[in-house]
């Protein structure tokens, strides 16, 4: 079954954020749009490169409305130790959620319980809790946080406008398509 449209579950979690440890929960999602971006873990190769590119980009996020919450199965704790120590960690201003008891990876369906580690998936969720977009990648293969902007933005049009839907390619300002029987077979 897909989680496209279904609420986020009930969860509760801490967060390392600006200095602090915060608690987080499916009540602090509502009202606004956000980003669930799971990676494995902690002091590796492949997830600072995706987290520092979030970093670089997080300010276009804000300006969407758009809360970003990085997420793996390590702690918070480990959490602080990496930010504290890494020169692209240290410039992240988005939370860095803690999930040791694997409870969110189960949620969003990422976990690799054998490795006791998340894949690297990403969900945009709308104000209402509820998932719209869902992406998992192979360990091996980073994100780009442009093209995950551009699909918040689709995301948020297409919320913002009933009957219009993005197509391929859209950016900000494009033209959009209105499905209806005279499109069929035009496009």
């Amino acid at each position: 079954m897909s989680l496209i449209n279904t609420e986020v579950k009930p969860f509760k979690a801490t967060a390392y954020h600006q200095g602090k440890f915060v608690e987080i929960s499916e009540a602090t999602l509502k009202g606004k749009w956000s980003v669930f971006f799971f990676y494995p873990a902690d002091f590796t190769f492949v997830c600072p490169t995706e987290l520092g590119d979030l970093a670089d980009n997080y300010a276009e996020f804000q300006k969407l409305g758009v809360e970003i919450y990085g997420v793996s199965t390590d702690t918070h704790f480990t959490h602080k130790a990496w930010h504290d120590t890494s020169d692209t960690i240290g410039k992240i201003q988005y939370p860095l959620v803690g999930d040791p008891t694997w409870v969110l990876s189960k949620n969003f369906e990422v976990l690799i319980e054998e490795a006791g580690l998340a894949d690297r998936g990403t969900f945009v969720i709308d104000p209402e809790g509820k998932i719209q977009i869902v992406e998992v990648n192979a360990g091996g293969i980073g994100r780009d946080a442009q093209e995950l902007l551009r699909k918040v933005k689709a995301a948020q049009y297409v919320a913002a406008h009933p009957g219009e839907v993005c197509p391929a390619k859209w950016k900000e300002g494009e033209a959009t398509l209105a499905p209806s029987l005279d499109l069929v077979g035009k496009i």
